[in-house]
């Protein structure tokens, strides 16, 4: 064994023997993994020690050697190995140093191991670049330690408040629909946010026409899967001109409309509004993509996805589409937390809420149980047949669930000829 490897070894045998020496050091190094361990023994002895400490049994000689033989081949570490490494550590006092040593030794095997991996994905056959990027950035994320917070006190935490509290960046985002503005303030950074609606009710007519309010505050990156970036830029087009939408749609423009879609596409291209519109998108795609925005622009305002369902959503063996759609929104979430944006997610509803012609609850989101749990904004637009006007459609906005609003109701007239939602008053 080289020298290095030598000292990798002689790290974990100190942190190994200071947990023999007092157990209560295995809170201090809460952030090691048992994969940090490069000896495999060493990954199984400390295993058998967190599983001990879980269940809140001894730990010490006796009991891990008895755990360890019990679920372990014997003949593969001796009995004595164990008291050995109770005996080589005489104090626990740099137990975290030497366990910050092994981390960072592990990070490192880690980052050369996948580096491998990713030279090897070389040779694969993806059927998009795009199948590539994320196949490689989601291996490069198992570089990163399983990082887990600190608990601080709140004198450690005082003047982090008081900057948060001087600093005139707001954590909210308007819209543009004053109503829903006046009330929640917008949306808020860091919050998951999904939209549902039956089809053909004006989910995304409505998500295009919160990204041009949004986009007056900052970067929108807009994932459509159903329509491309022209169909988009027609309908937010109509929305700013009034030109009808089939006009547009059908090229049948007058050379008076054409002039007015010219200055509004000059208005329209000023906001920092980004579209992809690749079909079957992963949520790993979608972070690595505004992970790169924001390295090479800053500020992320909105992330948008149009919408959940469709998305490339993988399942591992023996895992349900349930469970799977959660992977997806707890990611959404993260993403969400990690830039500082609001994530704004479109999902469909249930066919069974048909069937209620009143007021949608929470449980009529299709494949509703992670959605409702993960996100902070739940907003149903539906159809109250009872409610109606002259001038367009009236869809009825539900905010299901408020985590920092509580809930409200609106009432939007949508003119779906030209693509735009107003907002009307509440019935009395």
């Amino acid at each position: 064994m080289s020298l290095t490897g030598t000292a990798d070894i002689s790290a974990e045998q100190s942190v190994l023997g200071a947990v023999f020496l007092d157990p209560n050091v295995l809170d201090e190094i809460s952030f090691l993994e048992d994969r940090d361990f490069l000896d495999v023994k060493h990954q199984q002895i400390y295993r058998v020690m967190k599983w001990l400490d879980d269940k809140q049994q001894p730990v010490d000689v006796v009991t891990v050697t008895e755990m360890y033989v019990k679920h372990n081949r014997a003949d593969e570490v001796s009995v004595s190995y164990f008291a050995q490494l109770a005996e080589s550590c005489p104090t626990t006092s740099n137990v975290k140093y030497h366990a910050n040593i092994v981390r960072s030794k592990a990070i490192r095997r880690r980052g050369s191991e996948i580096g491998n991996q990713i030279a090897e994905l070389a040779r694969e056959d993806f059927e998009t670049d795009e199948d590539y990027f994320a196949a490689v950035e989601a291996l490069a994320t198992e570089i990163r330690p399983d990082e887990r917070g600190r608990m601080q006190s709140l004198s450690e935490t005082r003047d982090k408040y008081f900057k948060h509290l001087l600093s005139k960046e707001v954590e909210y985002i308007e819209t543009g629909f004053p109503q829903f503005d006046g009330w929640a303030n917008g949306v808020y950074r860091g919050d998951l946010f999904i939209s549902a609606g039956r089809p053909s009710v004006g989910k995304t007519a409505k998500l295009l026409q919160r990204t041009l309010g949004v986009a007056a505050s900052g970067p929108v990156l807009l994932f459509s899967q159903e329509m491309d970036e022209d169909q988009l830029k027609d309908r937010m087009i109509s929305n700013i001109t009034g030109i009808p939408y089939n006009r547009i749609r059908n090229k049948e423009l007058n050379p008076r409309q054409y002039g007015e879609v010219e200055e509004a596409y000059n208005r329209l291209e000023k906001l920092p509004i980004y579209i992809q519109d690749s079909s079957g998108v992963t949520i790993e795609e979608v972070r690595a993509t505004a992970r790169r925005f924001k390295r090479k622009y800053g500020d992320v305002a909105m992330v948008a996805v149009d919408y959940l369902q469709i998305m490339k959503i993988p399942q591992k063996k023996g895992e349900n589409r349930s469970t799977a759609i959660g992977n997806v929104t707890q990611a959404a979430k993260q993403i969400a937390r990690e830039l500082k944006c609001v994530f704004m997610m479109l999902s469909q509803m249930s066919r069974e809420s048909e069937k209620n012609k009143g007021k949608p609850m929470l449980a009529d989101l299709k494949e509703s149980g992670s959605i409702e749990q993960d996100a902070d904004v739940v907003e149903f637009l539906w159809i109250d047949h009872h409610d109606t006007e002259p001038q367009g459609k009236v869809v009825q906005q539900f905010i299901a669930k408020g985590r920092n609003t509580g809930l409200n109701e609106f009432r939007l007239l949508f003119r779906g000829w030209k693509q735009q939602f107003i907002e009307l008053e509440k019935r009395k």
